[in-house]
């Protein structure tokens, strides 16, 4: 019964299998290799749009290096104060962008708006000396509250930032899991609203350890191979990363695997709303479950074996917030097991 994160389940054996196919024989080194190509046709068929496709090991280098090539050294990032650009990535978009500022801004449900976006760039003053200069909007889909950007909400969000001369980078570490939610195509998720650069996530829905960042403007990304060298993230055998891509992308593996996930997400969520003392905190829209239990409940649950993690302090109630995440390959028995420990 683990619950505490999709990253805690493997690799799809589909994934691994390419793993090994991609280890026979010798290829050209550094992602200028047969698998590499065939990754970025294939991505650029998917979001309907020529691309600038970079594969990197994890979500973080790829957040960093994206917002460090779209912001100056004295240029402001606008974030939602949850985003795990915030919260989880230890000064590593501050540090790659050699000092540009992270802005936070409150949501609910760890989303952006318009509106919070307007009031916190109010506080700037453009071309004034003493102030940062707001470059880049960073919006995390689906959200660190499991919930999920609209098309339109995406679109309102880019309105703005091009009235404001601003990039809009979007943080997918779960980027299939809102794609499922919506039912709608990449293109119109990222591109089409206004999105530059996408940091695109497999690790979390099935890939070993891949990641990679879409620009949809190569003028845009002019100088990021060179960030991606010398930050020690160009791998030599870039064959190995593009080939989790590719296999992901494969037979829509990737949005089969998202499918499950939510599914999974939303029976559990169904399950506990019948439990006593139970709350959803947000919409599950994606693979994410936060509900209020109370702490005796908890306590069982833990007994019984459940991993899980508390999400922010106690309610007054004896009741505590803890998030659940559904991972691809999360066995149904897990669900039934928490939700009779639980009740």
């Amino acid at each position: 019964m683990n619950f505490a994160s999709d990253n805690a389940y493997g690799a799809m054996p589909e994934i691994l299998s390419a793993l090994s196919a991609a280890n026979a024989g010798a290829v050209a080194s550094y992602g200028d290799d047969a698998i590499t190509a065939r990754l970025t046709r294939r991505l650029s068929d998917i979001f309907e749009h020529e691309l600038s496709v970079f594969p990197v090991i994890s979500g973080t280098a790829a957040n960093a290096l994206a917002l460090a090539t779209l912001t100056p050294p004295h240029g402001a990032i606008l974030c939602h104060a949850e985003s795990h650009i915030a919260v989880d990535e230890c000064g590593a978009p501050e540090f790659f962008s050699h000092g540009a500022k992270l802005v936070t801004v409150e949501g609910d449900g760890a989303k952006l708006t318009p509106v919070s976006l307007a009031q916190a760039l109010s506080h700037f003053q453009k071309g004034f000396v003493h102030h940062a200069q707001p470059a880049t909007i960073s919006l995390t889909q689906a959200s660190e509250c499991g919930t999920v950007y609209s098309v339109d909400e995406l679109s309102e969000i880019g309105a703005l930032a091009r009235a404001r001369d601003l990039h809009l980078h979007m943080d997918g570490a779960r980027f299939a899991n809102a794609l499922v939610h919506l039912g709608c195509t990449p293109a119109a998720m990222t591109w089409r609203a206004g999105v530059d650069a996408l940091s695109f996530g497999a690790t979390k829905n099935g890939a070993l350890g891949a990641e990679a960042v879409i620009f949809f403007d190569a003028r845009v990304a002019a100088d990021f191979a060179y960030r991606r060298k010398k930050s020690g993230h160009l791998l030599s055998k870039m064959r190995f990363l593009s080939a989790q891509l590719d296999a992901y992308l494969e037979d829509d593996r990737w949005l089969k695997a998202a499918a499950r996930a939510n599914a999974l997400a939303l029976r559990l969520a169904e399950g506990l709303a019948a439990i006593g003392g139970a709350t959803l905190a947000h919409p599950v829209e994606a693979n994410a479950v936060f509900v209020y239990l109370p702490d005796e409940t908890i306590a069982r649950l833990k007994k019984a074996g459940a991993v899980f993690h508390p999400w922010g302090a106690p309610a007054k109630d004896g009741r505590t917030l803890i998030r659940l995440v559904l991972s691809f390959a999360t066995p149904e028995s897990a669900i039934t097991d928490f939700l009779a420990a639980a009740g």
